[in-house]
């Protein structure tokens, strides 16, 4: 293999030229040849016995080129890829020019990742929301807690009361007769849920169990089994069990059994740090979408369009994966969703060419600042992503190249950056309400209806100097104009 130039074919675009050596392409017709042979018939010859000479001479010499081009092409390219160090973004187009007697010259054109120019990226101006964690966060965080490791009780001491788990059958009655699906045996039901009919559940506080009663109900106007959408119906019920959820108390022994803490003071720290961090977080992804979406308007660059492809394939492949874990398949997903992939690819495509975009203007920064990516960056990112999916650092390098994890290290280096070099405006909870009032008052005023102004009554005199003044055409009576209004209002 040998290179014989490498061209520019157009913006962003290069193109190689390429030349195979007469032996390697020999030596790949004929192991083409062999491969191929068995499956050739040739009148006079048993099958896959035919000399290569008379399969030629049936067929055309050309008749192995194919395997054999398709064999040698793409290995000669990447070895020519590697020698060039370009950045490559699309797959290859190849022409073949010739095949003789000094072997094979091809072409390959290839889209290159472009250089943009990113200007103004430092001094960026963004707007986060001051973090605060209450008391009451915490406390509801606490109490989540509390209820996860709440421990199920059966009562058989007292009523039902709101906030029990119950076990009942029952069965429905609609003008005395039956009806479909009004009836289930062995029914769990959270009383106070507002599962059930309105008014069902609070018709079942106060039975003890084993006690056997009616609840009538009302269905609602808009219930989705018209039949019985308004109507009164009759269910008749016995109350099986009565359940009630005991949760721990709030101690320090509570403490130790849900944390690795001792006391409950020491958790409910923890549980402050941890929302204050997941705060912090979210306003730091706020922060970082302004500056990003500032940095790309100051970011010029034509970006090839199989990068953006490539983006949209990426994102597709992320979104199925998560459908995966819900138990949804793609397919099956389009189907449900009335959409072809192609609309898939549609609706992913702006965001795919602002993640290109970004990326692209990011680097373009790291290369101004002459931002390097050290070895320890590098492997505090593998196991970064280790730790993440729980696989052995072994594992995630023999997945992902230290090229790849270099530049994405290099890109976040960027970012922190560009936001350490941003005006940050710290906004109180406070402005943030009063900003909010200010808005729905003004949507409340865009939405007033007009008010609606009476016809003037005009005197005789007054009437006869307007039509005086106006068009003989255009004259109207007081009387047609009031018809004219009540009909228009």
């Amino acid at each position: 293999m040998k290179v014989i130039k490498i061209s520019d074919a157009e913006k962003n675009r290069k193109e190689f030229e390429i030349s195979i050596d007469k032996a390697s392409f020999d030596e790949a017709v004929t192991a083409a040849f062999r491969k191929k042979a068995p499956t050739i018939t040739v009148p006079g010859f048993r099958k896959g016995k035919a000399p290569r000479n008379i399969v030629e001479k049936m067929y055309g010499k050309g008749y192995f080129y194919e395997d054999a081009l398709n064999e040698l092409v793409p290995k000669a390219y990447e070895e020519a890829l590697k020698e060039s160090e370009l950045d490559v973004v699309s797959y290859p187009e190849y022409d073949v020019k010739s095949i003789d007697d000094n072997g094979v010259v091809f072409t390959a054109k290839v889209y290159v990742k472009p250089v943009g120019e990113v200007k103004d990226y430092k001094g960026l101006e963004a707007e986060q929301t001051e973090v605060v964690v209450t008391d009451e966060q915490v406390d509801a965080e606490v109490e989540k807690a509390r209820k996860n490791n709440a421990r199920e009780v059966e009562i058989t001491d007292r009523a039902a009361q709101s906030g029990d788990k119950v076990n009942i059958d029952y069965d429905g009655y609609q003008d005395g007769k039956r009806f479909d699906g009004g009836k289930a045996e062995g029914q769990d039901l959270v009383l106070g849920s507002n599962t059930f009919i309105p008014g069902f559940e609070d018709q079942i506080v106060g039975h003890n169990v084993g006690d056997e009663f009616d609840v009538n109900v009302t269905f609602p106007t808009e219930y989705h089994e018209k039949t019985l959408a308004g109507k009164e119906a009759v269910f008749k019920c016995k109350l099986n069990a009565i359940k009630f959820d005991e949760l721990p108390e709030l101690d320090d022994e509570f403490a130790k059994d849900v944390s690795e803490f001792d006391t409950l003071a020491e958790y409910k720290n923890d549980v402050k740090a941890k929302l204050v961090k997941e705060a912090e977080d979210r306003q730091k992804s706020v922060v970082e979408n302004q500056l990003m979406a500032k940095l790309v308007e100051n970011f010029t660059c034509d970006v090839p369009e199989p990068m953006i492809d490539d983006e949209v394939e990426q994102s597709i492949r992320s979104y199925e994966n998560n459908l995966y874990y819900q138990g949804i398949d793609l397919n099956s997903f389009l189907k449900y969703t009335k959409q072809t992939m192609d609309d898939l690819k549609k609706n992913f495509r702006p965001q795919s060419e602002r993640n290109v975009r970004i990326r692209l203007a990011l680097e373009a920064v790291a290369a101004k600042e002459k931002i390097e990516v050290k070895p320890e960056d590098v492997e505090e990112e593998y196991k970064r992503i280790a730790d993440s999916y729980k696989m052995d650092v072994a594992k995630v390098k023999e997945l992902v190249t230290e090229k790849q994890i270099s530049a994405d290290v290099k890109v976040s280096k960027a970012m922190d950056f560009v936001r350490e070099n941003a005006k940050i405006k710290v906004v109180t909870l406070a402005e943030r309400k009063a900003e909010a009032e200010a808005k729905a008052k003004e949507a409340a005023e865009t939405e007033k209806p007009a008010k609606k102004v009476a016809p003037k009554k005009t005197t005789k005199k007054a009437e006869t100097e307007t039509a005086e003044e106006k068009p003989a055409e255009k004259k109207t009576t007081a009387k047609k104009t009031t018809k004219k209004a009540d009909k228009a209002e």
